[in-house]
């Protein structure tokens, strides 16, 4: 059985992939802020569940977090950065603080937590990261651009890591998420920056509206997520990306689509540049 160090543990889909991975058998270093948050899921705690306090955007917290960890199971297998936020807000009228917390926290969070953890699995020459993007990562729209952003820089961290670690037997696979029915749309889990700009009215409203109406009514299952992610550290094979949702997959599709239609009437402006 793996060793999960786990970001974010305490609710949403971290929880669900902490219970996913116990009920596999696996052991789970479980971290969130308030560790008595993980163990408030938990009332009759499993031996195999060691819940930590530790804040990703606090590296020596996450050092901690790793040591207990390894004091208790001997090894890290796989590391979930699940930690991390939403912001909806347009560009311009998103303040520098609340752009700047944000990436602290999925950005700069992921990083900690990779460079407490990559010690382990390299001395091992063995383990997976799973990095918890979301498709808005590959796809992003109006009044969600800034959290897009901290999620293609998810993106960007996880190509690269997977080349850096494939010599070493280490696997990354970024996950891009649709829409799931956690807690995600509450204000507990996303911030709003304030439509203070009507020339946005148009282009971001609609998905202000959406995303407010669609609390409660996501289209995905978070278990059935939590089943696919922990499947695929399971596989002979992962995949570097792994879309999960319907809406997902038809976001990439639709993207790919643009993408290849603008690389083709644009082929000889490209290819015109050449010394």
């Amino acid at each position: 059985m793996s060793v999960w160090f786990v970001t974010g543990a305490s609710r949403g889909l971290g929880a669900e992939i902490t219970r996913e991975a116990l009920d596999r058998g696996h052991s789970v270093i479980a971290t969130a802020r308030d560790a008595s948050a993980v163990l408030k899921a938990y009332p009759e705690k499993p031996e195999r569940l060691l819940a930590v306090s530790a804040d990703v955007t606090e590296p020596e917290q996450l050092t901690a977090a790793v040591e207990a960890g390894l004091a208790e199971f001997g090894r890290i297998d796989v590391v979930v950065n699940n930690a991390g936020y939403g912001l909806v807000g347009t560009i311009e009228e998103t303040a520098e603080e609340a752009v700047r917390d944000l990436f602290e926290v999925n950005v700069f969070g992921v990083l900690n937590t990779l460079r407490a953890t990559l010690p382990t699995l390299r001395a091992q020459r063995s383990g997976h990261v799973l990095n918890i993007g979301s498709v808005a990562g590959f796809a992003t729209a109006p009044a969600t651009g800034l959290y897009g952003a901290s999620k293609f820089a998810v993106e960007g961290i996880s190509e690269a890591l997977h080349g850096e670690l494939a010599p070493l037997g280490i696997r990354v696979t970024v996950v891009e998420p649709g829409g799931f029915r956690t807690d995600f749309l509450h204000s507990s889990s996303i911030k709003v920056a304030p439509a203070t700009i009507d020339d946005y009215a148009d282009g971001a409203g609609p998905v202000r509206e959406a995303l407010a109406a669609n609390d409660g009514r996501q289209p995905g299952d978070p278990e059935k997520a939590a089943r696919a992610i922990v499947d695929v550290t399971e596989a002979a094979e992962p995949p570097l990306r792994l879309q999960l949702g319907a809406d997902a997959v038809e976001r990439v599709e639709a993207k790919l689509d643009v993408v290849r239609r603008e690389l083709d009437q644009w082929r000889q402006v490209a290819l015109s540049t050449a010394i």
